[in-house]
């Protein structure tokens, strides 16, 4: 991951002059190189429910938030995503260099209400654009079997440009969990749940049901065996 990632940030980082989508496709290619990696080096592979579900147009991607491994996954299964992240991750060398060229939503998370707005200003021509707009509602990776508030950023981005949500549930952090240098072998469970429709709900309704559904399915994907390994 280090040595790839050196590599291919610092040439997606070229790739500036580039249509964004070019730029996507090169970027890319990290994270497919490793899941294939993971799954040669670690025997670590995955299975997803619900592909079905993946929709035509831009939603508001409301996913799990465990491991780092569902930052490659995502952008193995959908189409375009673009990222709501801490500012901070830019100034990584390489990787965050790689990384800004990408076009991402990058929120001030001290600027409170003018953090929101800055999402709803920044994410609302990508949504329209058929972008899928990542948010990781729980805000920082939590153990398995932790169930950490929602916040309501992602909602409000849906409910303020009229865009559906999609609820992504996955049990990656018993097999890579957060500040381990060690990856478990076995099958990550991903389920992508049915879209929420947005239209005439709060943003507090429809942080519920995309939790419920999540934490609903954790509930049946997770093995407490694996929670502290």
């Amino acid at each position: 991951m280090l040595v790839s990632g050196i590599i291919i940030g610092t040439l997606t980082f070229c790739t500036f002059p580039l249509p964004m989508d070019r730029r996507y496709a090169f970027a890319r290619s990290w994270a497919l190189l490793n899941l294939w990696s993971l799954k040669l080096i670690c025997n670590l592979d995955y299975r997803v429910t619900g592909l079905q579900n993946i929709p035509d147009e831009g939603v508001v991607v409301l996913c799990k938030h465990q491991s780092t491994w569902e930052t490659l996954m995502l952008q193995a299964l959908l189409p375009s995503v673009r990222w709501v992240l801490k500012r901070e991750l830019l100034r990584i060398p390489f990787f965050g260099w790689g990384l800004a060229v990408l076009g991402p939503i990058a929120i001030d998370r001290s600027a409170g209400r003018k953090a929101v707005a800055q999402l709803i200003q920044q994410g609302g021509p990508m949504l329209d654009a058929g972008y899928f707009v990542v948010v990781f509602p729980e805000g920082t990776r939590a153990h398995p079997g932790e169930a950490k508030k929602y916040k309501l950023g992602g909602a409000i981005l849906a409910v303020e440009t009229g865009h559906a949500v999609l609820p992504i549930a996955h049990n990656a952090g018993e097999f890579w969990p957060r500040h381990s240098f060690i990856k478990w072998p076995g099958v990550i469970d991903v389920c992508i749940g049915p879209k929420i429709d947005t239209r005439d709900k709060t943003p507090e309704l429809v942080n519920t049901e995309a939790r419920d559904w999540v934490e609903t399915q954790m509930h049946e994907i997770s093995d407490p065996a694996r929670w502290n390994r």
